[in-house]
């Protein structure tokens, strides 16, 4: 292996393509095809992925697995993003190992002690309950590290999320032009981005329209079924409830679905339910859930797409990705009764 610096155009020749098409590929910019990306990501492998001596591949010192610390594996939306994760690695020529605290913050040492001690190449962090002196620490022991979805303000540590803020207010819009204008929000988790924007999406969106912000509609979730479930009976019971509910994730609506139909609710016609992230299970429960489709898949691919190029050497011009996000209009909404 020679010592001479690796460059965008060594790579670009071998793979037939350009030396812009590399350079996207190894910033995980959008708009290339997973064909040419395996092309790139198979020259930059064969070629020694490094530019510089100091990298570990250079001196042999890899392990080819990437880690991913996750909160739980309880959710569709950890397993949607960790299958877009694998499937990158695996393209890459990585194994992916997952990690979990089960949210449970002294476990999180446990983990940032083994992860530092050579077991894997590079770092995915999802939602995590790590703190920001967790992830510095991290930072600091040299580890290629990406935050998918997060909740911390750290330079320099590149992360991927989607554009919630917006997902949102589509899917207010979507509600309005129903006719509803009594809407409740079950949040999410709310030390979260995520969440927080979520809400900021539907806080504006009311006041677009000259609607009030009514507290007594804003209810506290945490993204998992039985808080969605909770929610949605206190919100049924109010003296004046709302016509339409839009939970902060598809797991909390799905709760928020039960909890309707538990107090004699005809869905859609009775109450419309709305989720964002767009789980499997959103299509397939009755009625369909109409949700924001977030690409989750996308997000873990990117941030594992991220690591690697880190670990070849690669600088992140970008150190904030943000995908978008789309509406899916299915069957669990409608326009409100005539009465409401």
């Amino acid at each position: 292996m020679t010592d001479t610096p690796i460059k965008l155009e060594d790579i670009a020749r071998l793979a037939g393509v350009s030396p812009m098409t590399v350079s996207r590929v190894l910033n995980a910019k959008p708009g290339v095809s997973e064909s040419t990306r395996q092309k790139v990501m198979a020259a930059v492998q064969e070629m020694g992925y490094v530019p510089n001596p100091n990298a570990r591949a250079l001196a042999g010192n890899t392990t080819r697995v990437l880690g991913m610390l996750v909160p739980d594996f309880t959710t569709e939306y950890i397993s949607e993003i960790a299958r877009g994760a694998a499937l990158a690695a695996s393209s890459a020529g990585y194994e992916l190992v997952l990690y979990t605290n089960a949210h449970q913050p002294n476990h999180i040492n446990r983990h940032v002690t083994a992860l530092t001690r050579g077991l894997i190449d590079g770092l995915m962090v999802v939602l995590n309950d790590i703190s920001d002196e967790q992830l510095e620490a991290l930072q600091n022991t040299g580890i290629k590290l990406a935050i998918i979805d997060h909740r911390h303000n750290v330079p320099h540590i590149p992360s991927v999320l989607a554009d919630n803020y917006h997902g949102a207010r589509r899917m207010m819009d979507h509600l309005f032009s129903l006719g509803h204008r009594k809407i409740a929000f079950i949040t999410g988790r709310m030390d979260t981005v995520a969440s927080l924007e979520r809400l900021r999406g539907y806080q504006e969106a009311l006041k677009i329209q000259g609607l009030e912000v009514r507290e007594e509609w804003i209810m506290q979730g945490d993204f998992l079924q039985p808080s969605g479930f909770n929610a949605t009976l206190e919100l049924l019971q109010q003296k004046d409830p709302p016509t339409a509910i839009f939970a902060a994730n598809d797991t909390m609506a799905i709760g928020a679905m039960d909890a309707a139909r538990r107090l004699g609710f005809d869905l859609p016609t009775d109450l419309s339910i709305a989720g964002f992230d767009d789980v499997p299970r959103a299509s397939i429960v009755h009625p369909n859930l109409t949700t924001v489709r977030q690409p989750l898949q996308e997000m873990g691919a990117a941030a594992t797409r991220m690591v690697i190029s880190m670990l070849s050497g690669v600088e992140i011009t970008a150190t904030q990705y943000e995908l978008k996000t789309e509406l899916q209009v299915r069957q669990s909404t409608a326009a409100p009764r005539q009465s409401d």
